[in-house]
């Protein structure tokens, strides 16, 4: 677990997983808009909980250009959450799902999109009451696994699975008996049970009965002057002036960005394999530069096997969102200019490194030179930035390394893995959840410790830490320097006594020892 989330084993996680940072809509669409540059061939499917309104989150989501979207219900789970998410989070899966059946159609919007529920889903009259409020898929989650032998005891998250399903436990996984047959034989008769249901209907098909509400009535369950739930408002059928067309492999696409150009432009390289250098004029309404790249590279090359800056493409003026987004081992972005938020997120190797015109009259080392929550879940790479970032910036960084000139509240939040430099003025609440890699900070005004966050980590002068921090450190802006001619990386460089002195090491409390050893890890304990 802790090598697939890029984390130190044995330490706790309190972090999201990378690339989950969606707090408005335009961030959601954002990161479809990215997912679908790394995979032209993927949907993108986003998950809502069914609660009132979630139909006008659905609209949302459709108009940002989702492909599936899946309600799902307050029944069903994983057993490893905790009992309050379980037992009280959501309303039932019916609910959810006619209204948001119902505002996409209002919408005209319902075609756009493919409707997905689940959430105790277990025999062909839930799949065929689903597909009347409008689903054309359906999750089968629980039920599945019960076929396989789960008994539902939900300690999955303590390795104790008593019949083998959710655990690492070698003497416990022989106990597993679950075969791909078993949840073949559970299909085929939620299969037969949807045909027979489908046969006394009259419908050819379970496509058929997709919105066909007026084949639903509410069924008394008690006496008569006590049952007064009216669920007629689930049954609505919205008029629209052109029948809704289902198709289940329905994929939106997105505008190209200059991935497009760059492909054709180094078809040498993608065919060959041949070393080259491409430059262009950018604007900032070109997004995820690089992401369309470094998914031909990985299918072509391989993830690791090209050497750095194989493709090296030069932009000049200011990049949209997610510059470099998930880019590979072998890519390097050079851009004089600036960019939007996003810089690096997901960064899996490639190098990305900024600088402001030659010809700029402020000082680089006092302005923004890229946005927010730069380098969001990345697990390899480098990025060097001539200038300042904004807020969040290397949150979830699981691996990167970074030189930045300054940095907004947040920095370093939920960090894992890596090494960032900041030759500058951090913000608020510096390294909260931090659980692995560490930070260089320059200090030199000495504020840093109201800014830190005290209860995560832990920052001594790097003076006092073991030479070959002092040493990782002097290279990491010798490349900073070399790379984006730093104003402020040649100053420090110049005088490196004082450097040391005003330069602390910042380390998460749960892994100094992993990182310093046990004499210098006293020191920041």
């Amino acid at each position: 677990i802790a090598k697939n989330r890029h984390a130190t084993p044995g330490v706790t996680l309190i972090s999201p997983p990378p690339h989950q940072d969606i707090y408005s809509i335009e961030d959601l669409a954002q990161l479809i808009y990215d997912l679908k540059q790394i995979n032209p061939d993927a949907r993108v499917c986003v998950k809502l909980v069914a609660r009132s309104g979630v139909g006008t989150i659905a609209a949302g989501v459709a108009k940002a250009k989702a492909d599936i979207i899946l309600i799902a219900g307050n029944v069903g789970g994983t057993g490893a959450s905790p009992q309050t998410s379980i037992k009280h989070a959501g309303l039932p899966w019916e609910m959810g799902l006619a209204e948001a059946h119902q505002v996409l159609s209002l919408n005209n919007l319902r075609d756009k999109v493919t409707l997905r529920t689940d959430g105790g889903l277990r025999t062909g009259r839930d799949i065929v009451i689903a597909a009347m409020l409008g689903a054309e898929e359906y999750g089968i989650g629980t039920a599945s696994l019960v076929a396989m032998g789960c008994i539902m005891v939900r300690q999955c998250h303590s390795n104790t699975c008593p019949v083998g399903v959710c655990t690492q436990d070698p003497e416990l996984i022989r106990k597993f008996t679950g075969t791909a047959d078993k949840v073949v034989n559970l299909m085929s008769f939620i299969a037969e049970d949807v045909r027979r249901i489908l046969a006394e209907l009259g419908l050819r098909s379970l496509d058929h009965a997709i919105g066909r509400t007026d084949l639903l009535a509410q069924v008394s369950r008690g006496a008569a002057h006590l049952d007064d739930l009216d669920l007629n408002p689930l049954l609505v059928q919205v008029d629209t002036d052109e029948p809704v067309r289902y198709e289940p492999t329905r994929r939106e696409p997105v505008p190209d960005t200059l991935d497009a150009q760059i492909l054709r432009d180094a078809e040498p390289f993608f065919s060959r394999g041949e070393k080259m250098q491409l430059q262009y004029g950018v604007k900032n309404v070109q997004r995820a530069i690089g992401a369309r790249a470094s998914s031909t590279i990985v299918r072509q090359f391989g993830e690791t096997e090209l050497a750095e800056g194989r493709l090296h493409i030069r932009l000049e003026g200011s990049a949209g969102q997610s510059l470099g987004a998930f880019s590979v081992q072998g890519l390097t972005l050079d851009v004089t200019g600036d960019a939007n938020d996003y810089v690096g997120k997901g960064l899996s190797g490639a190098t990305i490194q900024l600088r402001p015109p030659a010809s700029a009259q402020f000082v680089a080392a006092d302005n923004t030179i890229i946005g927010n929550t730069c380098l969001y879940g990345a697990t390899s790479g480098r990025l060097f930035a001539a200038g300042r970032a904004g807020v969040r910036f290397a949150v979830r960084n699981s691996g990167a390394d970074a030189v930045v000139e300054g940095c907004g509240a947040n920095g370093c939040e939920y960090m894992t893995g890596g090494k960032v430099a900041i030759i500058g003025p951090v913000g608020d609440n510096f390294g909260a959840g931090m659980t692995g890699g560490y930070a260089f900070v320059w200090d030199t005004d000495g504020v840093f410790e109201k800014v830190a966050n005290p209860e995560s980590i832990g920052w001594r002068s790097l003076a006092e830490m073991p030479e070959e921090h002092a040493a990782t450190y002097r290279g990491m802006l010798e490349d900073h320097r070399e790379r984006t001619g730093s104003v402020r990386a040649d100053t420090l460089l110049k005088d490196w006594e004082r450097t040391l002195a005003d330069t602390l090491m910042v380390v998460p409390r749960e892994v100094a020892v992993h990182i310093l050893g046990r004499k210098a890890a006293k020191l920041v304990a």
